[in-house]
């Protein structure tokens, strides 16, 4: 049997949800690379983003429009390989504006949030069939499943980031 959407993106959030459990307060707003976000905010980051990703879901599936609309080139490419690219993304990844995490329960809060609000979307549409798309900034035109595929391949993406801040944290 093989793994929906819906499964890849509870499988990969809750994976960010354990994670929490192996690190202080503390070690979450440690930056351990100069130049680069702690642990914490790239926890911010993901739960800042992923409520865009959630209404762009739930405006897709809610609508036919722009249906004939396609996906840059570049998004065709990340969706045929099921994966962001293989590179640290300059900008947004090292934005010193992203905030440090309150706390932990407020990570787990938000994540949770989210876990159970793309879930309570999907499980009431029909994702595969519905044929509205929305603009992503960057990319042109998602699905509400594209939406979906497209925020669990962000999540995954950051697990490589968060990696390299275990590897360099584990060198200090």
């Amino acid at each position: 049997m093989s793994r929906t959407l819906l499964d890849r993106f509870n499988e990969t959030i809750d994976l960010w949800i354990g994670y929490l459990d192996n690190y202080s307060l503390e070690e979450l707003r440690q930056k351990p690379i100069a130049g680069s976000w702690s642990l914490g905010q790239v926890y911010i980051h993901i739960t800042e983003d992923t409520p865009y990703h959630v209404q762009q879901m739930r405006e897709a599936v809610a609508t036919d429009e722009n249906s004939d609309k396609d996906k840059h080139e570049n998004a065709k490419i990340m969706f045929e390989n099921d994966s962001f690219p293989d590179a640290q993304i300059e900008g947004a990844s090292t934005d010193e504006n992203v905030r440090q995490p309150k706390n932990k329960e407020e990570i787990l809060q938000l994540l949770s949030s989210i876990r159970r609000e793309v879930n309570d979307l999907y499980s009431r549409n029909d994702f595969q069939v519905s044929k509205g798309k929305t603009r992503h900034p960057g990319l042109l035109y998602f699905s509400a499943a594209e939406w979906l595929q497209f925020t669990e391949m962000h999540m995954r993406h950051h697990l490589r980031q968060k990696k390299r801040i275990d590897e360099a944290s584990a060198r200090h």
